[in-house]
């Protein structure tokens, strides 16, 4: 139990921060305007399904794919750590890094925008794929494998709610209120991003000096 909090806690900040509904939410408006409730909620659940099932994939089969390509485990930390950590920064400056969309742009998607580009990269970039495989690594146990899919889950739920009630939310959060939130969640994710940068480096170093020495 002692270890499976501080690790419910570290999945739930992380991936919380990377789906980001709360930056999503603007973005979302925009792509939907004109466009009834019902037909709101039918592509906030179709983009929510999409992107569990898609990260779930790719936490389960990380492995696979590291054996396949011939990465290593650090080497992917250390990559990974570098791409949340530059997702964290442009949420620090409040940027909406994931999706710089054009007015122009926007009118031309098809009428379901629930997969591309809500659900990909949207609510499931690089980012959170990068930190699945990370932690499913780290879950030694099944318990912490059922945690970090529970609770995977339950942020995609979250997300869900928000981005359903995202036209009340913008109103009383205000623009000051989501940038506040924006930039507190993306310092949170920079400090994610650097332990698990030096969690990559400090084994090679260690390879590297151990080899050194002999």
């Amino acid at each position: 139990m002692e270890t499976l909090l501080p690790f419910a806690l570290l999945c739930f900040t992380s991936f919380f921060t990377l789906t980001n509904p709360l930056g999503t939410m603007p973005v979302f408006l925009t792509m939907t305007n004109g466009l009834d409730d019902t037909e709101r909620k039918a592509i906030v659940k179709r983009a929510t399904i999409a992107s569990f099932i898609t990260l779930m994939t790719f936490t389960f089969c990380g492995q696979l794919l590291f054996k396949f390509f011939g990465i290593s485990t650090d080497g992917f930390r250390i990559a990974g750590g570098i791409v949340i950590f530059a997702i964290g920064y442009d949420m620090l400056q409040a940027k909406y890094a994931s999706a710089k969309l054009k007015k122009e742009e926007i009118k031309t998607y098809a009428d379901d925008i629930s997969i591309t580009p809500l659900a990909i990269p949207m609510m499931c970039g690089p980012g959170a794929i990068a930190q699945g495989i990370i932690l499913m690594e780290d879950a030694d146990t099944m318990s912490m494998k059922a945690v970090l899919v529970g609770t995977i889950a339950a942020v995609y739920l979250i997300s869900f709610f928000i981005l359903r009630t995202s036209t009340r939310l913008v109103k009383v959060l205000g623009e000051t209120g989501n940038n506040v939130m924006m930039r507190l969640m993306g310092l949170i994710l920079m400090v994610i991003a650097v332990e698990c940068f030096v969690s990559g480096v400090r084994p090679i170093l260690v390879s590297i000096l151990n080899q050194a020495g002999a």
